[in-house]
């Protein structure tokens, strides 16, 4: 049963300019433009959905050879787990909110994302066939911590995930997943209306009134 899945899953659903996209990428598609609407409208609904959209990219990812990015997943499905609880609990009773990040917590971040962007792109040229190792690892860091802050509704966290998918656009574009390379510059959008919310949301001026200073 499991078997006939994975084939459907990475089936053509459709063929355009020559170019084929699965099942699992129309999925994936699908329920990470969602996933990521509900986080900026801070949903807690957007972890169950998130998870979905992990299991799917499990499967695309591997087949494609970005086995980081596919790892990744089981990693995002732990926070995921995490931060639904997280946000259903919230703070003394009241719904978790948004704040910002600490220079003792932005000096954490950056020694931990290049002590982390270093190691996996060592373990990935090593260890496994990536032919991009050093932008699945350096994505891959990105992402991590992006989703920390998520979980802990950091405004800030928008900015690292519009730096990965900076990253991700053309680095799936190169892989020829043309439709999640699409998703993505969705999600660029998607991010900008989170940051702008999630700051109005934690009481900070708005970004064109801060440049204005």
């Amino acid at each position: 049963m499991i078997a006939l899945l994975v084939d459907w899953l990475n089936s053509a659903a459709v063929t355009s300019f020559g170019t084929t996209t699965s099942w699992a990428e129309v999925l994936g598609f699908a329920s990470g433009a969602v996933s990521v609407w509900l986080v900026a409208r801070q949903s807690a609904w957007n972890w169950p959905i998130g998870i979905a959209n992990n299991l799917v990219w499990i499967l695309l990812f591997y087949a494609a050879g970005l086995f980081a990015d596919s790892a990744l997943q089981l990693v995002y499905i732990a926070l995921a787990v995490a931060g639904w609880i997280r946000w259903i609990r919230g703070r003394a009773g009241n719904p978790l909110p948004v704040t910002g990040t600490s220079p003792e917590e932005w000096r954490w971040l950056a020694g931990t994302g290049i002590v982390g962007t270093a190691a996996l792109t060592v373990l990935l040229h090593t260890a496994t066939s990536s032919t991009v190792p050093f932008w699945d690892a350096v994505t891959t860091a990105l992402s991590l911590l992006a989703t920390w802050g998520q979980v802990n509704k950091r405004w800030e966290s928008w900015l690292l995930w519009i730096a990965a998918d900076l990253v991700y656009v053309p680095l799936y574009l190169h892989k020829g997943l043309t439709l999640t390379a699409l998703l993505y510059v969705g999600f660029l959008v998607l991010c900008v209306r989170g940051l702008l919310e999630w700051r109005r949301s934690s009481g900070l001026p708005a970004l064109a009134t801060t440049a204005g200073r």
